[in-house]
């Protein structure tokens, strides 16, 4: 038998007072695809960041092909042939393909010159090889996520890497990007490369990798061949508990119309319309969905929705909140008229990391008289209040420490933002982007939980998402975006016959969005 490609022994670490890694043994077989899965949180990052040189262990040991190493930087990984594909991409935007590919690995001698063309032709067979389309002179800035996914491998397979990690490599994805990448991990693993795959996705698990390895609260909780396990079984090991991987739907019962969009139309700076002649409403007490491939006008329409593309584009049409247009105002002033909005990029747009989970739970209410007193904030009642929203929410971090947000797992910092924007008095409409995009099962069921709480109080929602089960469960009309304009509009009556045989009604609706 082979030696194993990673073989992990007694592995720990530990942060402060925080074991985010405790006692992992694991064997990692050559030319397999195994995946790890596991709660938000759970440990994953941190033992794959050991295993790529990021990070030193506490404690155990770690073996690359039957030899003993002891990484202190993510260069002696890669000269032992191992790369990494993080989840939030590691490519300078004002470079090329190849001048990103080759950063960091110029394999030119001292004051010569960098033979960019030699290394062009070789990124460009090794992407004809491997069906991973890209342009080696293109700027990256230029590029799809999907494309920059690209890079990414290309990078590795440069570097000669044979043991490939990947973090979430479809979280930002389209379908058809999803089954591309698929097809290209497999070709990978008949070369003889052996991949790691981290992932939320269990769908993916089961169709892709070989075995998977379950992680709960920083240890191996099992390891199985995936054919043994479904679905299932997976989400139960990784929360220790049964989990709804569908949620109850109450049936809705609509109200008036709170936002109406007519006729909208969007040009952007290049002149390249974006939108056309779009047209839906949004009811109280409804959740419309956005089905459609990234690309097709989302970005644009949520920029609008949130006063923040007027100065970026050329707009016609109508867009109105109960009767109200929404044209021409800030973001403060769109809040202020009863609008939460929780936005696809929680880092970009959400959150400030380097604050504290108090502060960002009342980023953008922090005028709010229940958090003031006097002059300054009401401290002890803003503590109040963030242990109340943490407790209702299931955030998880170090209770004995005042971290800042960027140290929560994603999943975690989402469920801040959740509670933050939907804990609100006045609040008339939630617009949802990619709401679950990285987050755990355990907290996409908790998502879903609360997004249907909200609906049944009335409130209006609206939300994009690329994901078709999570639309299919939760919506209540859904609108096929192609093009910038509806395709196809699914009534309440046929999405709720369609979760009665979810693949077929799934296929029926990447019919007119693709």
């Amino acid at each position: 038998m082979n030696e194993a490609a990673v073989r992990l022994t007694g592995v720990s670490k530990k942060f402060g007072e925080l074991w985010a890694n405790r006692n992992v043994t694991l064997d990692i077989q050559q030319k397999s695809i195994h995946a790890i899965v596991g709660e938000n949180g759970a440990g994953k990052s941190t033992l794959t960041r050991m295993i790529y040189g990021l990070l030193s262990p506490t404690s155990g040991s770690i073996a690359i092909k039957g030899k003993t190493v002891r990484f202190n930087s993510p260069r002696q990984a890669i000269a032992m042939g191992i790369g990494m594909v993080h989840q939030h991409f590691m490519l300078i935007p004002e470079l090329t393909v190849t001048e990103n590919i080759m950063l960091g690995d110029e394999r030119g001698r001292l004051l010569a010159s960098l033979k960019k063309t030699d290394a062009s032709r070789k990124i460009r067979d090794f992407a004809d090889f491997h069906t991973l389309a890209v342009d080696p002179d293109a700027y990256v800035s230029d590029l799809s996520v999907g494309e920059e996914q690209r890079v990414e491998i290309l990078k590795l397979l440069y570097r000669e890497a044979d043991i490939l990690i990947l973090d979430e490599p479809t979280a930002v994805l389209t379908p058809s990007e999803t089954e591309q990448l698929f097809a290209t991990l497999k070709s990978l693993q008949l070369e003889g490369k052996t991949i790691i795959l981290i992932t939320h996705k269990l769908d993916e698990v089961l169709s892709i990798s070989d075995t998977v390895s379950v992680m709960r609260k920083g240890e191996i909780v099992a390891t199985e061949t995936t054919a043994s396990v479904t679905k299932s079984d997976l989400a139960r090991m990784m929360v220790g508990r049964n989990v709804l991987l569908r949620i109850e739907h109450p049936l809705e019962t609509p109200g008036k119309c709170v936002l109406k969009v007519s006729h909208l139309s969007v040009t952007d700076r290049k002149g390249i319309g974006r939108i056309n002649d779009l047209s839906f409403e949004v009811r109280a007490g409804e959740i419309y969905g956005i089905a459609g491939v990234e690309g097709n006008g989302q970005r644009e329409l949520l920029d609008l929705l949130w006063g923040m593309g007027e100065q970026q584009y050329r707009t016609s049409g109508s867009v109105t909140l109960d009767g109200t247009s929404l044209r021409g105002m800030n973001p403060a002033e769109i809040a202020s008229s009863g609008v939460s909005f929780i936005p696809e990029d929680r880092l970009k747009h959400a959150v400030i990391p380097g604050f504290s989970i108090e502060e960002n739970i009342i980023l953008g209410r922090h005028r709010e008289k229940r958090f003031l007193r006097f002059a300054g904030f009401d401290e002890a009642g803003v503590k109040n209040y963030t242990k109340n929203m943490i407790d209702r929410y299931d955030v998880r971090y170090d209770l004995r420490s005042n971290p800042p947000l960027g140290s929560l797992s994603g999943g975690n910092q989402q469920k801040i933002v959740l509670a933050r924007e939907i804990d609100r008095p006045d609040l008339k409409m939630l617009i949802l982007a990619q709401p679950t995009r990285g987050v755990d099962i355990g907290a996409i069921e908790m998502i879903h939980k609360k997004i249907i709480e909200i609906r049944d109080k009335g409130i209006a929602v609206f939300l994009v998402s690329t994901e078709l089960d999570e639309l299919i469960s939760l919506s209540t009309r859904i609108g096929c975006l192609y093009k910038g304009s509806i395709r196809h509009e699914f009534s309440s009556e046929e999405i709720r016959k369609g979760r009665s045989a979810e693949l077929d009604f799934e296929k029926e609706i990447g019919m007119f969005i693709t």
